[in-house]
């Protein structure tokens, strides 16, 4: 007699199939399952499920096993309470579930079909928590999609120029000044900007904001000077009754009216990182007349721009006034480097390295690169300027503004690390760096030259690429305060990560001529600052503080001012006159950008963040110091040229 008709008429003695009991094999098991109809809630739903003591035994335990006792153990476990005990968590179970497909206005039926189809011999909880998860699943993509859909009704980048009020109120005139280096654009920008009754200038960085501030100091108009006030991100130099501002593009004020508007740089409109902010001058600059001065290749895309605005636009392209030509051969060796050449390094180790090469060589050196805070790339360009430094060796932070009276530019590599790999320089850079030589008025002609054959070579057929001109659409827009808050508000997230997502993800673009940014240092600091309890204001404002995640220090100190925040603690600096004396050049480079993020926390939150004048003071100390070392520096190697001659 097989095992198979045993069980088959054990089921038959003990009346199970009358019952609505099931004795089954599966899935290495022997086991009962109940069969039933759950009525609940308005519905009527049949299952099939294992009780808590359905599993009887393994087979091979169960084949040990004589009749008698099988049938003991099937009694044992198929009781009239075990049977009403699943019913019940049964009628419990459906009635739970149905009141949550309801909340969801999901139907309850796409889930608990399933109970009189359940192919296992897992007991009925395990089945509940399944299709609990499911449910669960299921629910969040309901609220995900909704959420969506609220986030693309709150927020439509087509009417992203509209948000602009002033802007849009003004009757706007754009006026594109487009050439290479030294083809006079800034010029006859900033000259109109001086004539006019007031206005602003919009610059890419702050050392650009801080020369043409104090350009503009040096205007008269009836025997006074210009009422000028500087704003960028760490510092406002603030004037009474200013007519005319100079600032970072990122500090636009876009509420006050002025005649003119000098945005410079327009090409950055397809910076990876930044572009939002130039999307939201050309779009919100509050001026009569908004001049847009930058590198050729942008003209189709200030025109599409303006055409978007409605706004009117004139173009002028402008020439080099004096010509750039590639040297007959590379430099080769450091004795073959002259007064008046420019150096060009990528990244700060090679400056230094190169500085102290020519500096042994007996030449005095100006060193340019981006770590350095504004005021020591000033003076060192001053140096060269005045005549103090014979060659300056910088990195491609010249490229943009601090206009030297370079005659050549060497390029010691082509070769720069983009933030994520080694890559050969894009042409538009190689263009701007070689744009520099040659200053008009002082050189007949500008130079350029790689210090290799290979650079040398490089650099000549980067020059004669021809420029690919910006795209017409996909303007990048970075999200705004009120972005985020509109965002929160039709979804209930507080999450800073979630609402930065949603803010690239979901919101209407219904062309994508406009087009979310944010970047991938903004998101990961969004993970971390979500993990503290702070407002989504605060976060938001802390996410874009301008540390540098890179260097540890700052990267602590950021967090260290986050954790501090959110406990409502106040962060005071603490001075120390002697402790620059006993740091590295690094470190003291380093504690003048903590200095300066301190300072611009302290302008977007004051009560907690209150030594902003001391911050500032302390950062002038440290670029300082900073200058000093580099001059020491570069007399240090000086004298060990002129000890082996």
């Amino acid at each position: 007699m097989t095992e198979e008709y045993d069980d088959e008429r054990l089921s038959i003695e003990l009346g199970l199939a009358e019952r609505g009991i099931a004795l089954l094999k599966l899935e290495g098991r022997v086991f009962l399952r109940f069969d039933g109809t759950a009525d609940a809630g308005g519905l009527r739903v049949p299952y099939a499920l294992v009780p808590a003591q359905g599993v009887l035994a393994k087979p091979s335990k169960w084949r040990k096993l004589d009749a008698e006792a099988r049938a003991a153990l099937v009694r044992e476990r198929s009781t009239d309470r075990a049977l009403r005990e699943l019913h019940d968590s049964t009628v419990a179970f459906v009635r739970e579930l149905g009141a949550e497909c309801e909340e969801f206005g999901l139907a309850p039926m796409d889930f608990l079909h399933s109970l009189a189809d359940v192919q296992t011999s897992e007991p009925a909880s395990v089945v509940f928590d399944r299709i609990r998860q499911r449910l669960g699943h299921a629910a969040e993509r309901q609220r995900e999609e909704q959420h969506a859909e609220r986030t693309r009704q709150s927020i439509n980048l087509a009417e992203y120029p509209a948000s602009f009020d002033v802007a849009r109120r003004l009757p706007r005139k754009f006026i594109a000044l487009l050439g290479p280096t030294n083809s006079g654009k800034t010029h006859k920008a900033m000259e109109a900007l001086a004539k006019a009754a007031s206005g602003v200038y919009l610059a890419p960085l702050r050392l650009l904001a801080l020369e043409n501030y104090e350009r503009l100091l040096e205007v008269s108009r009836h025997g006074k000077p210009l009422a000028v006030s500087l704003v960028t991100g760490e510092e406002r130099r603030i004037a009474e009754d200013a007519t005319h501002v100079a600032s970072t593009v990122e500090m636009l004020d876009t509420r006050t009216p002025v005649d003119v508007a000098v945005i410079d740089e327009i090409q950055m409109l397809a910076d990876r990182d930044r572009g939002a902010a130039w999307t939201a001058a050309v779009c919100g600059a509050p001026a009569g007349t908004v001049y847009l001065v930058g590198a050729p290749e942008a003209r189709r895309a200030v025109e599409a721009l303006a055409e978007r605005l409605e706004c009117p636009i004139e173009v002028h392209v402008m020439k080099r006034k004096g010509p750039l030509s590639m040297e007959d051969g590379p430099v080769r060796k450091v004795k073959n480097l002259r007064p008046g050449d420019a150096l060009i390094a990528f990244s700060r180790r090679d400056v230094l390295m190169w500085r102290d090469m020519v500096a042994e060589m007996g030449h005095s050196v100006a060193t340019v690169y981006g770590n350095l805070s504004p005021e020591v790339r000033r003076a060192q360009a001053q140096r060269f300027r005045d005549g103090e430094a014979d060659i300056v060796v910088g990195t491609d932070a010249i490229a943009m503004g601090l206009n030297m009276p370079i005659q050549r530019i060497v390029m010691t590599s082509t070769v720069k690390f983009n933030g994520y790999e080694e890559e050969e320089i894009p042409a538009p850079l190689a263009r701007q760096i070689a744009g520099r030589a040659g200053r008009y008025g002082i050189h007949e002609e500008g130079l350029v030259a790689g210090y290799d054959a290979d650079s040398h070579e490089v650099m000549r057929s980067l020059l004669k690429e021809k420029p690919v001109p910006l795209n017409t659409s996909g303007f990048a827009v970075a999200p705004t305060l009120e972005h985020l808050h509109r965002i929160a508000a039709v979804t209930q997230e507080t999450s800073l990560a979630k609402l930065l997502k949603r803010f690239i993800h979901n919101i209407d673009v219904p062309d994508g001529f406009f087009y979310p940014r944010i970047t991938e240092d903004q998101m990961e600091r969004a993970q971390w600052l979500d993990t503290l309890p702070l407002s989504v204001a605060d976060k938001f404002a802390l996410s874009l503080v301008p540390v540098s995640t890179k260097v540890l220090a700052l990267q602590r100190a950021w967090e260290h001012w986050c954790v501090a925040l959110s406990k409502k603690r106040i962060t005071r600096l603490q001075p120390d006159d002697h402790q620059l004396y006993h740091m590295t050049l690094q470190e003291v480079e380093d504690t003048c950008r903590l200095y300066s993020a301190y300072a611009w926390l302290g302008y977007r939150l004051p009560d907690y963040f209150p030594d902003i004048e001391l911050a500032l003071e302390l950062s002038r100390a440290a670029s300082e110091r900073v200058d000093t070392m580099l001059q020491d520096q570069n007399t240090s190697s000086r004298r060990r040229h002129h000890r082996r001659r």
